[in-house]
């Protein structure tokens, strides 16, 4: 149940908001009208298209100037505004706006009042249906024929008509309904009316839902929109209530659509039947058709999930009928069986879990701050954004903005009412509308989230859509945690959590929207101290609650799910629900172990970013100086008598300084919540939740205060909990140190140490005396990582014992080139193995150099031969120039991509030949793509007969799926995108939809995308497996995808288990495996296949058959191999 696959949730709100007064729509158009209407337009000639661009400011300030004089008109509440004196636009533009706005107020005042009069007409909700089958409307007849003189003899009367409707329905009529092919369009309108069942039934509107599936079934020609599931779901609610008449109607009402009910709707009749002690001969016969139709009384307790007093009524029907029934036995927990994971869940064997810092009583503590802070749905967080002096403009802006915000809510709040009462109307009329979606929360709650949405909305605008997505995701986030207050899940979860406390605390075993102009320069002028967050937007107080399915894990009481996802894509959610609960331990155990990390703030180098931050910020090491920094144009008017192409030089200067602007603030905002942020959590102890894309790479929940960040980000952040460095600690510092550097990439481990302690008066300069001294920590490539462990090796050499320091440091290992690394050694490829670092070497090997190394060979080659653009390349085929294409080429990046990168690189040399960029660019990423295919041939060998399987899938009208190694279900998320339009009162909205049920696969996204994603999935695969092993043997361990983190002292461990974890990972069959499941999955040949599909099923089957050959790498000699991650 979701508001946004509806229509776009907060999209159909706005919209409703700002039309609350249009006619109603009739059930054929439902709430989307004009969904399918073509986008409008421009009919204007080239030469009325400049008048507009000349005179577009001047029509804007018209449109502002009638808006006033409308809303003064009203007797609203009073706008202040400023005279600005622009010129004025020729004769015909001046009262254009305050015409059709004028028209425009008449039209909405008319059509309020007749909303308001159609309002007054109360509609009766109908309880009884109309019944197209003539044998079912006779038994419904028989009851009528005598009228019931009490509500026992009525029940009396309901029983017996529903024994006569309970044999099944005759194989002609389910085949004849089996038969009806479903199209996407009515699709798009079951999932509406689905979820308005859904939301009506949540929040206790279950007369309304009755009454609109009655509509719609008396409807003949609508039937085929009301699924199965709409009727069970309906039946569900009636049955909550113990509302037995209304139950027996829509279960006529099913059957009369040609439906069989299934198991979940004979849950809802026995249900039912328990709440009211119902007669033990309709119970008996209701179960003997439920059996009759291949359905056992077990099925209800075993294949249902059921809240515990829909189980207990359920339980009683059941009894009342069969006395000796008893409920089916509890199954055993049921064990991972997967090879790579027999060790991790081995209950033999020596096992060092490791134990979380603080005692019991601390953590129940930390439990009971989390669970206040995501009960109050807001956290409020001071602005670390320099005070501004308190000057008389600055407290009347903020005087201003407060009368205006009580002013908007109030206007809000009625613009709302008149909306749930408008939709309330229209639901009655049969429309599935967004009425009980506006009642899951009250309305004080809505305009209070519509009041933040409109504080948090940046300058340059967002998208409506966006909006829309995280509006409907908070209103529903909302209304479930405040369900788990009623329902007194919040007092269970004290007692499941205090359990797992015990557990973790001891040794175990175990479109645009833009804000107006003067609105922004407003919020600037007060600077209101505090930010506003979300409760998922901020890192946990406790640790996360650990994962047990798809659905349950992370936040205490906010849902969270297990894999993200794009708006509209449900398949993969399905497949996760249908896997066997032990497929997916491994994935789910990885999840939580990644969320028990404790985290603090590094409070030092938190004070001298914020000393930057709050001057001008610094862009070169990564803090973004304010908006007012921004450039500027050179001249802000334009001269007289300007030629029209100086006006165009000046239009792309403004444009150019504009985008700066937008990207300076988006930047600045991103790092102001950050930092905000990370001082609100000064001086605590914190958690990072996790859960994982599509492919299975993990993520942080918290989007803006985690270690994925940028070097800064990761610089803020330590491990709370701390580690002695041991004998080789310090030695893993100061090479962590160096690698952050980016000085010494070709040097052995040996060579960067004694560097380190070469360079050891920068370091400890550089730790006392960050801003005052050389300052050589900013040359790094990471500068506030290089900084950071700068001051805890200083720390840590000046201590009486440094193998005694405790030591709170992250330090990485980073994979060489991971995804060459995993396609080498799928292809058992040895000289790709040696260039990736898979083969032991006494120097690091560096892909990117030998690349740029090959492709200046050739270039040298073509030079000789007297071509112009190899010549003019001479001296500038660098590493920085061909590493990104290199690295990303593994990813399923194009040519065209690749040129793209290389031309950027070319840019930034400053004494690079300008008017050669664009030549430049095309030769040289032919030149990469050549030395590749040479150095990597199997790794190109593996991409081409991915993306040919993919291609041919997704022709075949499927899109790609597979199963990780480690049982992780995954299916591509692209489709076709269908574009959607909603009219507005001023202006139409178009978005694209890409529901994945009903769109066919996007073939071009299919094909590229299945390579980099299938390995990506196999690096995701590596990080669990060396993330349970390192837990068991006792690891602080996280990750930012192919980079491994743990304590100095724990590195050699971590290094021989990720090696160890690589080998057994590749060991298996795995591209014989994904041929094999892709041929079952997608090669089944039946009689019903079109020639032409026929033909591309066994060419699909062939190609899979064709596995690419492999070389004679030996995998173990990854284990020797220092430089594999480093």
């Amino acid at each position: 149940m979701s508001a946004l696959r509806w229509t776009r949730g907060a999209a159909g709100f706005g919209r409703a908001l700002s039309s609350s007064g249009r006619r109603c729509q009739t059930s054929e158009e439902g709430t989307l009208s004009g969904l399918c209407s073509s986008r409008k337009r421009s009919a204007a000639s080239p030469r009325e298209q400049d008048v507009q661009k000349e005179w577009g400011h001047a029509e804007l300030l018209e449109v502002l100037e009638a808006r006033v004089q409308q809303l003064r008109a009203e007797s609203t509440s009073e706008v202040m505004v400023r005279k600005v004196q622009v010129d004025r636009p020729p004769e015909g533009h001046s009262r254009h706006w305050a015409q059709k706005l004028e028209v425009e107020r008449q039209l909405k005042q008319k059509r309020q009042e007749l909303l308001d009069s159609q309002q007054k007409e109360s509609l009766t909700l109908q309880t009884e249906p109309r019944l197209w089958s003539k044998k079912l409307a006779g038994c419904l007849q028989q009851r009528r024929k005598k009228a019931p003189k009490s509500s026992e003899e009525e029940e009396e009367q309901l029983t017996q008509a529903l024994k006569a409707a309970l044999p099944k329905l005759s194989p002609c009529t389910l085949a004849k309904m089996k038969a009806t092919a479903v199209e996407p369009n009515i699709l798009l309108l079951q999932q509406k009316f689905m979820d308005f069942f859904e939301c009506c039934i949540c929040t206790d509107n279950v007369p309304l839902a009755h009454h609109v599936l009655i509509i719609q079934h008396n409807k003949c020609d609508k039937q085929q929109l009301l699924t199965l599931d709409m009727y069970n779901t309906v039946m569900l609610g009636w049955a909550r209530k113990g509302s037995f008449k209304e139950l027996v109607y829509v279960f006529f009402m099913l059957k009369d659509a040609g439906l069989s009910p299934n198991l979940w709707s004979y849950a809802a009749a026995l249900q039912c039947m328990g709440r009211r002690d119902q007669d033990v001969h309709i119970i008996q016969r209701c179960l003997k058709q439920m059996i009759e139709e291949g359905f056992q009384p077990q099925q209800l307790f075993t294949d249902l999930v059921l809240a515990g007093e829909e189980r207990a009524a359920l339980l009683r029907a059941v009894v009342k009928a069969k006395p000796t029934f008893s409920l089916p036995p509890q199954a055993p927990n049921p064990v991972n069986t997967s090879t790579l994971l027999k060790e991790v869940y081995d209950k033999k064997g020596p096992k060092s879990y490791p134990k979380l810092h603080l005692p019991l009583e601390t953590l129940q503590d930390l439990f009971h701050q989390q669970l206040n802070v995501e009960l109050s749905a807001n956290v409020c967080v001071q602005s670390v954004e320099k005070a501004p002096v308190m000057t008389k403009e600055v407290i009347e802006a903020r005087k201003t903005l407060k009368t205006l915000q009580g002013q908007w809510e109030v206007e809000l709040l009625q613009v709302l009412q008149r909306t749930k009462a408008t939709m309330a109307y229209q639901a009655r009329e049969g429309q599935p509308t967004l009425y009980p979606f506006l009642c899951l929360l009250s309305e004080g709650e809505f305009v209070s989230m519509l009041m933040q949405v409109l504080r948090l909305l940046p300058a340059q605008g967002e998208p409506l859509l966006h909006l829309a997505h995280d509006l409907g995701l908070r209103v529903i986030n909302r209304h479930l945690v405040k369900q788990k207050q009623v329902t007194k899940h919040v007092q269970k979860l004290g007692q499941h959590y205090s359990q797992y406390l015990q557990l973790l605390a001891s040794d175990t075993q175990i479109g645009i929207l833009k804000p107006h102009p003067a609105f922004s320069q407003l919020l600037e002028t007060a600077a209101e101290p505090t930010l506003t967050f979300e409760t998922t937007e901020v890192p946990m107080l406790c640790p996360p609650l650990p994962w047990m399915s798809p659905h349950t894990g992370a936040y205490l009481l906010n849902s969270t799910k297990m894999m993200r996802a794009t708006e509209g894509t449900t398949q993969h959610q399905h497949l996760l629900e249908s896997c066997a609960p032990a497929q997916l331990h491994g994935a789910l155990d990885t999840l939580t172990q990644l969320g028990n990390c404790a985290w603090r703030v590094n409070g030092r180098l938190l004070d001298l970013v914020l000393q930057i931050f709050r001057d001008k910020g610094c862009k070169r090491l990564g803090v973004p100086p304010p908006r007012s920094e921004a450039p500027l144009p050179a001249q802000q008017h334009l001269p007289p008598g300007a030629t029209p192409l100086h006006k165009a030089e000046l239009r792309k200067e403004l444009a150019r300084c504009l985008k700066a602007a937008r990207e300076m603030h988006s930047l600045r905002s991103e790092a102001l919540y950050r930092l905000s942020l990370a001082q609100h959590l000064r001086n605590r102890v914190f958690w990072l939740p996790h859960n994982m894309d599509f492919r299975g790479r993990t993520y942080p929940c918290p989007p803006y205060f985690n270690h994925l960040g940028s070097d800064l980000a990761r610089a803020l952040l330590e491990f709370a909990e701390g580690r002695p460095l041991g004998p080789r600690g310090l030695d893993w510092l100061k090479i962590h140190l160096v690698n952050l550097t980016g000085l010494r990439k070709r040097d052995s481990l040996r060579m960067r140490l004694a560097f380190a302690d070469e360079v050891m008066e920068e370091i400890l300069d550089s730790a006392d005396n960050p801003m005052t001294g050389r300052k050589w920590w900013m040359e790094a490539d990471e500068p506030w990582q290089t900084l950071a462990c700068c001051m805890e090796v200083a720390q840590a050499v000046r201590s009486p014992d440094p193998t005694a320091y405790i030591s709170h440091l992250p330090v990485h290992q980073d994979g060489s080139c991971n995804g060459l690394q995993h396609y080498a050694a799928l292809g058992r490829d040895n000289a790709g193995a040696a260039s990736v670092n898979l083969m032991p070497s006494d120097l690091p090997q560096d892909v990117y150099r030998e690349v740029a190394a090959q492709v200046e060979e050739l270039r040298q080659q073509d030079a000789k031969e007297g071509l112009q653009v190899a010549q003019v390349l001479k001296g500038f085929i660098t590493r920085k120039v061909v590493k990104q294409t290199v690295m990303t080429v593994v990813y399923g990046v194009t040519r065209y991509g690749g040129r793209l990168q290389i031309e950027k690189r070319l840019r930034e040399l400053s004494d690079f030949p300008q008017e050669f960029v664009w030549e430049a660019s095309h030769y040289l990423v032919r030149l990469v793509f050549k030395s590749l295919q040479e150095m990597f041939s199997s790794t190109r060998a593996i991409q081409h007969w991915l993306t040919e399987s993919a291609n041919l899938i997704s022709h075949t009208g499927w899109p790609v799926e597979w199963v990780t190694p480690l049982g992780i279900p995954i299916i591509q998320p692209y489709h076709r995108e269908a574009k959607v339009q909603v009219k507005g009162g001023i202006q139409s909205l178009t978005f694209t939809s890409s529901m994945d049920i009903s769109q066919k696969p996007n073939t071009l996204k299919q094909k590229n995308g299945f390579p980099p994603n299938f390995i990506h999935s196999l690096d995701s695969s590596h990080m669990m497996l060396t993330a349970l092993h390192c837990y068991r043997k006792g690891l602080t361990f996280v990750s930012v995808h192919d980079c491994f983190w743990t304590h100095a002292a724990d590195i050699p461990v971590m290094n021989e288990v990720c090696r160890e974890q690589f080998v057994r990972l590749h060991s298996q069959p795995i591209l014989e495996d994904l041929a094999k499941f892709l041929e079952k999955r997608f090669c089944s040949i039946s009689s019903s296949l079109k020639p032409s599909e026929l033909a591309l099923t066994n060419k699909l089957q062939k190609t899979l058959q064709s596995l690419p050959k492999t070389g004679t790498f030996d995998l173990r000699q990854v284990m020797k191999s220092t430089y594999f991650f480093s």
